[in-house]
């Protein structure tokens, strides 16, 4: 794995979207496995657009954008898994990279928190 969370979500998003193209050519996995598409690739654009925030304030924002979109992602993932849609192993893998990618983002909007609660006791 990549140790860059701008290179690793791009990675996750080309996983989603390869993963997106063996799914079956039925419409409800297709409606699924859009939903799938555009959240999956949209944490990669929130973590982008947190990575030139202004403000802690708006980095906090753009980053916890991108963990609904992680959540949203596990969630149709979880569902295509039970419909016995794509490659087990590969969703299995998607879903761990999804509960791994979690934990990473929640440790930064902490951290960040925690960073403005000190300065805020500084003062």
């Amino acid at each position: 794995m990549k140790s860059d969370l701008g290179e690793r979500t791009k990675l996750f998003a080309l996983a989603i979207v390869h993963f997106y193209i063996a799914l079956p050519k039925t419409t409800e996995m297709q409606i699924l496995g859009k939903q799938m598409l555009r959240s999956g690739t949209a944490v990669g654009a929130h973590y982008r657009e947190a990575s030139r925030s202004r403000s802690d304030a708006e980095f906090i924002s753009k980053i916890e954008g991108g963990l609904q979109e992680l959540v949203e992602t596990g969630y149709w993932l979880e569902l295509l898994l039970e419909l016995q849609a794509g490659n087990t192993d590969t969703t299995f893998a998607l879903l761990d990279e999804v509960r791994q990618l979690d934990a990473i983002l929640t440790t930064c909007v902490r951290k960040v928190k925690e960073k403005q609660r000190a300065q805020k006791l500084q003062k």
